[in-house]
């Protein structure tokens, strides 16, 4: 029989840094979920990816055990750091991008780049082709203040 899903949590947590502290105690302790047992497991799967921001879905079931999924890290994050956009504060996870994305532009890439984090972010995408993942990462760069040059592949 299968187990009663009691809790969806949703997180971001640097790859192989998870801890107790906030964000993620207060979030999983009132959820009455076994925190060391999640930090462990989650350092133990991410050891590859320190320092990335990654989202993660933990599924918490009525007798307090989980399951989690790690995600690719946001469209926004690799694009910043493709960009060598600063983060606008010491710990902030933001970016950097524009507060004027139409007016202020802060940043280029190149369709390759576009590419390269399309490729990186398809399984979590809902969409089916590369094209149409280029274009939504394209989006995501226009609306964080990024130049996005050269000429779509499609186009040529």
């Amino acid at each position: 029989m299968a187990k009663e899903v009691q809790f969806l949590v949703k997180l971001q947590v640097k790859g192989g840094q998870a801890n107790p502290a906030p964000p993620i105690g207060p979030a999983l302790g009132s959820k009455g979920v076994n925190i060391m047992e999640f930090c462990k497991q989650f350092n133990a799967r991410t050891q590859e990816k320190i320092g990335q921001v990654l989202p993660v879905l933990l599924t918490v079931y009525s007798d307090k055990s989980f399951e989690f999924v790690v995600k690719t890290p946001p469209a926004a994050t690799l694009l910043g750091g493709i960009a060598k956009l600063k983060p606008k504060k010491a710990n902030s996870k933001n970016t950097g991008g524009s507060p004027e994305p139409n007016r202020k532009k802060v940043g280029k890439v190149t369709w390759d780049d576009i590419k390269g984090v399309a490729e990186i972010k398809m399984p979590d995408l809902n969409c089916y082709t590369l094209e149409a993942a280029m274009k939504m990462v394209a989006g995501t760069a226009r609306s964080m203040g990024l130049t996005v040059e050269g000429t779509p592949p499609w186009k040529s």
